[in-house]
């Protein structure tokens, strides 16, 4: 369900579930910092993120999967749903009024894809050295901006960035194995860097190694030798036997 246009997905209205659509909130995580993947509109100044339609006999969670990697070229990633966004207001149809008009494609006012739209919201977290981003059909461009910085969005897209946030903070201790973020074994100190980037704020060294362990999901596994051996840090990994789901 790969379109080359914007007018090929106009044409395709009849195909896609009326009046739903999936957003992806794309956390990147590389050297402590936190980036989110947007595309920039056509046409336009506006940012929004990377969306898309679920096709007629299509699973939502597979399409959530399909938009993620024709966005990013990545598979195999983990997301998670945290959303449902239906506010009457919410979309402007505008927006893509002025974008059809500046790309040249005739519409009625009947167009499904001025119509209202609920969308259902994932998020996945992922090194974004690996993706590649790809614009679609609608936007120009495929970025990772700071996600203390975001430029102006569509829609609601902002609250639903600040909920995919809330929503990541909140499950971390239980979803960190999932998000492959960190290397397969890794320092304590790595591993608090990723907290510390998440939550936004910096923790006491001790009280979150004590922590750690007393979750359970960590095995320990041999030393870091980098200088004298005394102060070559243990490395850990996750154990995904008792990690919860």
């Amino acid at each position: 369900m790969l379109f080359t246009s914007l007018k090929d997905v106009v044409n395709n209205g009849p195909n896609f579930l009326p009046q739903l659509s999936i957003d992806c909130v794309i956390f990147g995580y590389h050297a402590n910092q936190l980036k989110v993947l947007l595309c920039q509109l056509l046409h336009s100044d506006q940012y929004a993120l990377p969306g898309g339609f679920i096709g007629l006999q299509e699973d939502i969670g597979d399409a959530a999967k399909r938009i993620l990697a024709e966005r990013t070229g990545l598979t195999q990633i983990y997301l998670e749903q945290f959303g449902t966004f239906g506010q009457p207001q919410r979309t402007d149809r505008q927006t893509h009024q002025r974008t059809l008009e500046a790309c040249g494609i005739p519409y009625g006012p009947d167009l499904w894809l001025l119509k209202r739209f609920v969308s259902i919201g994932y998020y996945a977290l992922v090194d974004y050295q690996k993706v590649v981003p790809t614009p679609d059909v609608f936007s120009g461009s495929c970025a990772w901006h700071d996600s203390h910085a975001l430029p102006p969005l569509l829609f609601d897209h902002a609250a639903m960035i600040e909920k995919a946030l809330d929503m990541l903070r909140l499950m971390l201790d239980h979803k960190l194995v999932g998000f492959n973020l960190l290397p397969d074994t890794f320092t304590m100190g790595e591993l608090q860097g990723v907290y510390e980037t998440i939550l936004n704020q910096k923790l006491q060294r001790t009280n979150f190694q004590r922590k750690m362990l007393s979750l359970g999901i960590l095995e320990r596994v041999e030393k870091k030798y980098g200088g004298g051996s005394h102060k070559a840090p243990y490395l850990y990994r996750f154990d995904t036997k008792t990690t919860p789901s």
